[in-house]
């Protein structure tokens, strides 16, 4: 090649300087425009990250079985186990289910799974999160829409801007106030978690997800069994960073927590789950226990004013993510 001589691009990279130029004509005049590369280069960089997650997926596939003995290996843990199903009310039967925290660990263990959340919408009423989850080795893609209101509810409005308020079926009004960025933050955290359980549950296997869920109650039993006393108070411990006390507990139970069964105790994990996990509230709980052993609505409960004043001022002090509150 001479001193003088300048190699020539090749057809392709021609093409795609080519393409790179936007010709448009303004004025009876043809002009050139580069377009932004910010914008393009952004894509690219997605593209690529995707691309990898799925070469990855391809190269190191998953062991079902190996997912199995991961996942039941976690559930004979105490605390992985406590905080692995939930219990709630729901159209006057008790629920139960895994948890949160269940579900992200197994998500961790099957692998190759990708779950993500996008802002799709936002006004001054709402806020709409896309939450997706994929199975990279089956490319299969969940996805849900998770509406996130800006306003919380408050029995005192005091110190808030009110939006709205509307009347409860006891006659109460409790008050829409607008909802701080912690709160925005809490509400959005929990409703994106509840999201990924749902749909991660689409993906894993349900005949493991059973057996582990099996196994978990096992090793709760199993903790109980070694002991009662200590189960008992740490129950109690646990129910009181929620504003519910032990004469509380022993209205649900009809006796005194010291004198509860192991399946009595492990009911009240799961209901701690639940609440803790903003699946449920304690009212709606103890309403439910209620009706199950067959007492009369009419029946009154001396200490109810006092156990949801008690409850609305522990929901108004307490300011961590649901989605992170009492994670093991």
């Amino acid at each position: 090649m001479s001193e003088n001589s300048t190699p020539k691009p090749s057809a392709e990279a021609y093409q795609q300087s080519e393409a790179a130029i936007v010709r448009q004509t303004f004025g009876g005049q043809e002009m050139e425009r580069v377009p932004e590369t910010q914008a393009v280069a952004a894509a690219e960089r997605e593209k690529a990250i995707v691309q990898a997650r799925y070469i990855v997926a391809m190269q190191r596939p998953r062991d079902i079985d190996l997912f199995r003995v991961r996942l039941l290996k976690n559930c004979k843990r105490a605390g992985f186990a406590e905080a692995a199903e939930y219990a709630k009310p729901v159209g006057g039967k008790r629920v139960t289910g895994p948890t949160i925290r269940f579900v992200e660990s197994a998500l961790q263990e099957f692998g190759n799974v990708v779950p993500e959340a996008a802002a799709v919408y936002e006004d001054d009423e709402k806020r709409i999160i896309r939450v997706t989850v994929t199975d990279l080795e089956r490319n299969i893609t969940y996805a849900e829409d998770a509406t996130i209101e800006k306003y919380v509810e408050r029995r005192d409005p005091s110190g808030g801007e009110v939006v709205g308020e509307r009347r409860k079926k006891n006659g109460e009004i409790v008050y829409r106030v607008r909802a701080t960025e912690d709160d925005l933050a809490n509400k959005t955290a929990s409703a994106v978690s509840k999201k990924i359980r749902n749909l991660g549950l689409r993906i894993l296997p349900s005949d493991i997800v059973d057996e582990a869920i099996d196994k978990c109650a096992e090793t709760r039993r199993a903790k109980v069994a070694e002991d009662p006393d200590a189960a008992s108070r740490r129950i109690a411990d646990a129910f009181s960073a929620l504003g519910v006390m032990p004469d509380d507990l022993k209205a649900y139970l009809g006796h005194e927590i010291a004198q509860s069964s192991p399946a009595e105790i492990d009911e009240l994990k799961q209901i701690y789950s639940a609440i803790r996990d903003g699946e449920a509230t304690w009212i709606a709980a103890l309403s439910l226990k209620r009706t199950e052993r067959g007492e009369s609505e009419a029946k009154v409960d001396p200490t109810a004013d006092r156990l949801k004043a008690r409850l609305a001022k522990s929901a108004a002090r307490d300011t961590r993510p649901a989605a992170d509150a009492g994670a093991k």
